[in-house]
């Protein structure tokens, strides 16, 4: 079992370098996530410091320069650096992407494998629970969740898509759990005697473990789109350089000629979720076994 995991991943691996565009995108994922690791340095320090970062500082003599030496993306209204602004939003974008994942997939997956395993009852029980939930509209369920929560800023976010993203995830892994259920290393495991949580978490999840990680790498930047209009619409993250908060400020002065801002934020974005989502559909590829050659 081990030796053929291993040559899957392999195989995956190699057919994902062939592939010119997936490299480019993963060289793009590498790239940002680089960026936010260092916004989340930059941020603890100053948040051991108690002091008040560079990207916060306002200096109305600075404002609007357009970009230049010193300021390679330009200053905004009130002359803060658009490209420090900006790794800062790279940073809120990965932690809400990332966080949400971990809220989500859990409960996918958990729910997935419990109705695809038991199926009758279980099954009909999580099937009309994840149907209601995708009967919901999507945004107002998350604006909703995120309304309620205390802290209006980033917890709401990260319950609000966390919560209510999970339904796809359930529904592949139920159906691959119900394909796996009835293979024969499965069946020897039943014979074995072992539980039925063992046989669930421990033969069958690793089996299929790459729809996890794919879905993990197109639900990323579902996620940091929506924390991207929350945030435009006012709700979610405040006070911070989320890229939705700064689109929203450019927009105001994009007519007077003020363009870099609304530029370089929404270019950022958009490659994030381009590499993201090109690179997840190389990898629903890669590791499509009946794609071998």
């Amino acid at each position: 079992m081990e030796k053929s995991g291993q040559s899957l991943w392999g195989d995956a691996w190699r057919r994902l370098r062939k592939n010119r565009m997936a490299m480019v995108c993963l060289g793009l994922v590498v790239l940002f996530t680089l960026l936010a690791i260092y916004g989340e340095a930059v941020y603890r320090y100053h948040e051991f410091k108690d002091s008040t970062p560079s990207y916060q500082m306002t200096n109305l003599d600075l404002a609007y320069q357009p970009p230049g030496p010193s300021h390679w993306m330009g200053t905004d209204g009130l002359g803060r650096d658009v490209m420090a602004r900006l790794v800062q939003g790279v940073r809120i974008a990965y932690k809400v992407g990332i966080i949400t994942s971990l809220i989500a997939i859990p409960i996918g997956v958990i729910l997935g494998c419990l109705a695809g395993f038991f199926g009758g009852k279980v099954d009909d029980v999580i099937v009309w629970f994840y149907s209601t939930i995708a009967s919901m509209p999507g945004l107002l369920f998350i604006l909703a969740i995120a309304m309620v929560v205390p802290d209006k800023g980033l917890l709401g976010v990260y319950l609000g898509i966390g919560l209510t993203t999970w339904v796809g995830l359930c529904r592949l892994v139920r159906g691959e759990v119900f394909k796996h259920k009835e293979q024969t290393y499965v069946q020897a495991a039943k014979a074995l005697g072992l539980g039925s949580g063992r046989i669930m978490f421990k033969h069958i999840l690793p089996n299929i473990m790459h729809v996890v990680i794919v879905t993990f790498t197109l639900r990323f930047p579902a996620a940091v789109g929506t924390e991207v209009i929350m945030s435009y619409l006012g709700i979610g993250v405040q006070g911070e350089p989320s890229w939705g908060l700064m689109i929203d400020a450019a927009r105001m002065r994009l007519w007077q000629g003020m363009w870099w801002e609304m530029t370089f934020v929404t270019l950022a974005l958009f490659l994030l979720v381009l590499a993201f989502n090109l690179l997840g559909d190389a990898l629903r590829d890669a590791l499509d076994p009946r794609l071998n050659d």
